[in-house]
């Protein structure tokens, strides 16, 4: 009886402590609306003036907020695009009404990327681009990521539809390693590639909020490989953006047949529900689904491939598969195994002429005779596939997210987050690689607080049946029949050609050279699998799922990346006489490709990384003057530290019109494969990494300085090489003598000193004009070096004869370059909510030594253009978006290929309906809609146009 007694009035103090908790607080609801159209307005921050209680409107634009103060009291309403609204609060009855004013954006966004800490876009020390959700929302363009096509500066370089690479100042590329992306704070690159896949993994597009591009040098605050740039893509939190949406996109591509026998669907459906459980507590999850024919390579110009060792990567040739008996397609493979036939002709014909009339064999002795007096090799090349033949078309892309945030108190709240992604897409490296059913999770745990964060999260890659088309179609015809066997049915139809005794004219009649060519080479292809009937498909099948260390063209690849990092803003405790921040990380990559594409045979490779920062600024003579003074040090376990310092400077001349100079320095470590990598490519050559352990498992006699392993097997130059092998035939010493060992320096990050000046500024809150110029210089790029190396040491003609094998070494050049470039942008508001905007950008590269091939790959000029309404006619429900990009051309160089690219013109539309009531918006638009192909790099696909139409609900 005593211990019920207990519990009950337990229970009954509980219930008036509750009920008196109850009586003390305060309860506000309320509505916002847009005070121009009566629009609701979610996503409005509501504060209580003076603390840090607050709330956000719902997507009805409704708000309950509830307070332990008494009334009167004072609520602060803000949102980007609206002025700043109180409204006094003299009861606990009032239902708030507000009617929110709209507001130009011009200047006024917030931004944190490029000083790591919130200042006004105008107020930057650096330049900076900005996409918020309105610029999303009205775009043309099929996805979000695509955007950064029409911002100053930046270019995106197209592999595959879901595959875009951003880069800016220079160095453009498919996958590039000098840019950071980081989503939501976690770097977004996939661990064993080095760079991040596009936005095939990532945010759905209705969890984006913004997106903030730093152009150039950015290491300092961001870590390792910011050298060309920092894209940082900021989602929705549960908390402000809640309830259901989805969007229904459907479109159609292809449309002139140009690429496939007929027009292809475009789908692309999105879901996000986010809700608030209660004050502390709200989730979210969101899908994406893409579905599409992808853009194709159908690039068939012959191509003649060069001599790397002297910054030769080849170039386009005349003839085609008809006229040249050695042609070799940009984007068809398996036309890159060749030989020279001129060997072969005595054998077959040796054994051809016991089988022909007495009359005929003083003709084959003359063919005989004709073929070993033709100056140089006579070289044939295998039949190929084009790469619509070889390469999934099909390309799927499938995105899940979801967040769950908790605020332990009003300042500090947790997070747990998920972003996963799956799909098929198709990439530019040394080949064509075809990423089929790709998979990338991120997992990430953070703490957030006003003053400080801290969060830890991980990568998980796996390559799922990643290939190398170019390796997997050249085994494919090994497989189906193997060279020495081709070869020798080739040589005997050319022979029989020849001798008039096969071919398309009369029996008895001579072949010219060309239908000689082409009669023999329809002999060997007998047999030979059309593409898409069951024998091609199960044998090349069978093919692309073998790894590559084990004769086939499969990429194995899971993995990881690991990483922690906080900081803390110290400016609470020293904001008199200046603002701090400082951080730290600690990184991991484990390497886990099974031996396929790194030297991780005996199990998993670990590299470690750690670094630490710190930023001090101070505001001058009423703060018409900030400096800002940054550093970072680095280490990785495979390089000495570096230390990268930043100064920058901003000037206000008068009000929303400011002058900025930065000094800026960017380096980056070489990526995982720059140092990992062992892996075999087209024609054998072995791709390795820098690190002087590879050079020691290969036994190299030279492997951190010259002949430093006497009992080890020497390497020579590819250019000296070539250049003994001219004398081999008559001066044997003398082509030993040409030869010159390969020495290897210190392998080290690559480097940027980068200067910037630039102005912003703000007219009548209606015209922003941004002008910005730069000079960088690069030291120590980071290059390749090939090398023969003899596997017999006691022959010194073993690199000519052989046996031996073809290296490519990742090395430092001794080049440095330098750059620089200038751009401009004007967006100007006009009456009734017109917004014109252009900008144009200017990068050039200069101090090159003759034939060094820099891979820069940027037009001289890009030019963009705009006009766009967000809401007129009836109810200002109708808006539209007109863009046009332009730039020239230029010449293109990779590693896979090079050549001219085409400048061009091309025009993105579209026009949308609101229907408020249901804060729904239809949309009809297109990308290139003139329908006029373009590639952004030579062997890359042409991409034509895309006309879709969508339905959005719950996007405002």
């Amino acid at each position: 009886m005593r211990k019920s007694f207990r519990s009950l009035a337990a229970l009954l103090l509980f219930t008036l402590f509750s009920l008196a908790a109850v009586a003390q607080s305060t309860t506000i609801t309320g509505n916002v609306r847009n005070s121009t159209n009566k629009d609701v307005v979610p996503a409005v921050s509501v504060t209580i003036k003076g603390t840090s209680t607050g709330t956000f409107t719902d997507e009805r634009g409704n708000f309950k907020i509830t307070t332990t103060l008494k009334p009167p009291f004072v609520l602060v309403f803000t949102s980007v695009g609206f002025e700043p609204q109180e409204v006094t609060i003299n009861s606990a009855s009032d239902n708030v009404q507000v009617d929110f004013v709209p507001a130009s954006t011009l200047g006024v966004e917030v931004v944190v990327s490029a000083s790591r800490v919130p200042e006004r876009i105008l107020e930057s020390p650096v330049s900076i681009e900005r996409v918020n959700l309105a610029n999303i929302r009205n775009t043309p363009a099929t996805s979000y990521y695509d955007i950064f096509r029409n911002t100053k500066g930046v270019d995106l370089t197209t592999s595959s539809l879901t595959f875009n690479t951003v880069s800016t100042r220079g160095f453009n590329g498919s996958g590039s390693a000098r840019v950071n992306q980081l989503i939501d704070g976690m770097d977004n690159q996939a661990p064993g590639l080095n760079f991040s896949v596009g936005n095939v993994i990532g945010l759905t597009e209705l969890d984006v909020e913004s997106m903030e591009l730093l152009p150039g040098a950015s290491s300092v605050l961001y870590g390792p490989g910011g050298m060309n740039g920092t894209v940082l893509l900021n989602s929705k939190n549960p908390f402000k953006y809640q309830g259901l949406s989805y969007q229904v996109k459907m479109g159609i591509m292809h449309t002139d047949k140009r690429q496939f026998s007929k027009p292809a669907p475009y789908y692309d459906w999105t879901v996000r529900w986010a809700q608030k459980i209660s004050d502390k507590a709200a989730f979210k999850m969101g899908v994406q689904f893409i579905h599409a024919k992808d853009w194709i390579a159908t690039d068939t110009s012959n191509y003649l491939v060069g001599d790397a060792s002297r910054n030769d990567y080849g170039k386009v040739i005349g003839g085609t598969r008809f006229t040249d008996p050695n042609y070799d397609g940009v984007n068809v493979y398996g036309d890159e195994t060749f030989t020279n036939i001129k060997p072969i002709v005595p054998l077959v014909a040796a054994a051809l002429r016991p089988q022909l009339p007495a009359a005929l064999q003083p003709l084959l002795d003359q063919q005989v005779a004709l073929i070993n007096g033709t100056p140089g090799a006579i070289n044939v090349s295998r039949t190929g596939y084009q790469e619509r033949e070889v390469v999934n078309n099909n390309t799927i892309n499938v995105k899940l997210n979801g967040a769950f945030h908790y605020k332990l108190t009003d300042n500090l709240e947790a997070s747990l987050t998920a972003y996963w992604g799956t799909g098929n897409t198709v990439y530019t490296g040394s080949d064509r690689y075809s990423f089929k059913a790709l998979r990338v999770g991120q997992y990430k745990l953070e703490l957030r607080h006003k003053n400080w964060f801290v969060r830890a999260y991980t990568t998980q890659e796996n390559s799922g049946e990643a290939y190398n088309a170019t390796i997997t179609t050249r085994i494919f015809n090994e497989q189906w029949k193997p060279s020495p066997t081709w070869y020798q049915q080739y040589v005997l139809g050319f022979l029989q050609a020849k001798l008039g005794l096969v071919g398309p004219g009369p029996a008895g009649n001579p072949a010219d050279n060309v239908v000689a060519h082409n009669t023999a080479r329809g002999i060997a292809d007998v047999g030979r699998p059309v593409a898409g009937t069951p024998a091609f498909t199960s044998l090349f099948d069978k093919v692309r799922l073998i790894p590559i260390k084990k004769g086939g063209g499969l990429l194995v690849d899971a993995s990881d990346l690991y990483h922690a990092e906080g900081q803390y803003n110290f400016t609470h405790l020293t904001g008199k006489w200046f603002d701090l921040i400082a951080g730290a990380s600690i990184k991991r990559y484990s390497l886990n490709s099974e031996g396929t594409v790194f030297a991780d045979s005996a199990g998993r490779i670990n590299i470690d990384e750690v670094g630490a920062y710190a930023q001090l600024s101070k505001a001058f003579f009423k703060e018409r003057i900030k400096l800002t003074a940054a550093g970072r040090y680095d280490k990785n376990n495979n390089f000495e530290g570096r230390f990268t310092p930043r100064f920058t400077a901003v000037f206000k001349i008068v009000e929303n019109h400011n002058l900025r100079g930065s000094y800026q320095t960017a380096y980056r470590f070489p990526t995982t494969q720059n140092q990992w990598i062992n892996l075999q490519v087209g024609g054998g050559t072995v791709l390795l990494g820098g690190l002087p352990e590879l050079r020691e498992f290969y036994n190299f006699r030279s492997v951190k300085s010259l002949n430093d392993n006497p009992n080890g097997l020497p390497a020579y130059t590819l250019e000296s090489v070539r250049a003994g092998a001219a004398l081999l035939p008559g001066n044997p010493p003398g082509a030993i003598a040409a030869l010159k060992e390969a020495e290897f320096g210190t392998y080290k990050p690559e480097t940027l000193r980068s200067f910037e000046v630039g102005y912003k500024g703000l007219f009548g809150k209606r015209v922003l004009v941004d002008i910005y110029g730069y000079w960088g210089r690069y030291e120590n790029f980071l290059g390749r070096s090939i090398v023969v190396q003899s596997l017999d040491k006691n022959n010194p003609l073993a690199p000519y004869t052989g046996p031996n094998r073809i290296l490519s070494i990742a090395v430092n050049s001794k080049n440095r370059v330098k750059t620089y470039g200038y751009g401009a942008s004007i967006d100007w508001m006009l009456p009734k909510n017109f917004v014109a905007t252009t900008n144009l950008t200017f990068d050039r590269i200069t101090d090159l030594d003759p034939g060094f091939i820099s891979f820069f790959n940027v037009p001289s000029y890009r030019l963009n253009i705009g006009l766009s309404n967000t809401g007129f006619g009836y109810q200002k429900r109708f808006g539209f978006a007109v863009m046009v990009r332009n730039q020239d051309g230029f010449f293109y160089e990779s590693d896979f290929r090079q050549g001219d690219l085409d400048g061009y013109t091309i025009v993105d539309a579209q026009v949308t309906y609101k229907f408020p009531a249901r804060r729904s918006v239809v949309k009809l638009g297109g990308t290139n809609i003139l329908n006029k192909y373009y590639k952004t790099a030579f062997g890359n696909p042409e991409v034509g146009g895309v006309y879709y139409v969508s339905y959005a609900y719950n996007i405002f």
